[in-house]
């Protein structure tokens, strides 16, 4: 049930949430990640985003993804997860990414998805650009030449 997934396609929040319901767990988090349209910078002023460009090394990103399920799954009490990022132009308002975390109970799946995206941020080459009216900028990373 578990699966870790890259697509250029809109990603269906609660699709992916319930592909990982198994029946003995209580709950399920899930991250829906999307396009905001201001974001502040490092210097606390804040720029407006027009859109999103992700960029990903697919096949390493799909193995990543998947050492942290595993990994999640060693630390943290939890069934399922699910990991669907999405790659290509994203507009302001689409999601980006999902995580979704099934767990017996909800205390493990919250924690086990805030560890989940902080570390696929951290580990994962997945890389992304925002474009504002007056220019662009690679704000997670720089992608493979």
């Amino acid at each position: 049930m578990d699966f870790a997934e890259l697509t250029t396609q809109p990603v269906d929040v609660t699709s992916v949430a319930r592909r990982v319901v198994p029946p003995d767990c209580g709950a399920t988090v899930t991250l829906d990640g999307y396009a905001r349209a201001f974001t502040r910078r490092k210097d606390g002023s804040t720029r407006e985003t027009l859109y999103l460009v992700y960029e990903a090394y697919e096949e390493m990103a799909l193995k990543e993804m998947q050492k942290l399920i595993e990994a999640a799954k060693k630390d943290f009490e939890i069934s399922n997860v699910g990991i669907v990022h999405r790659t290509g132009r994203l507009e302001i308002g689409e999601t980006s990414i999902v995580i979704s975390v099934a767990a017996p109970h909800r205390g493990a799946a919250f924690e086990a998805c805030q560890w989940i995206i902080t570390e696929l941020k951290r580990t994962v080459p997945i890389w992304k650009k925002e474009v504002y009216a007056d220019g662009e900028e690679w704000i997670e990373g720089t992608p493979a030449p």
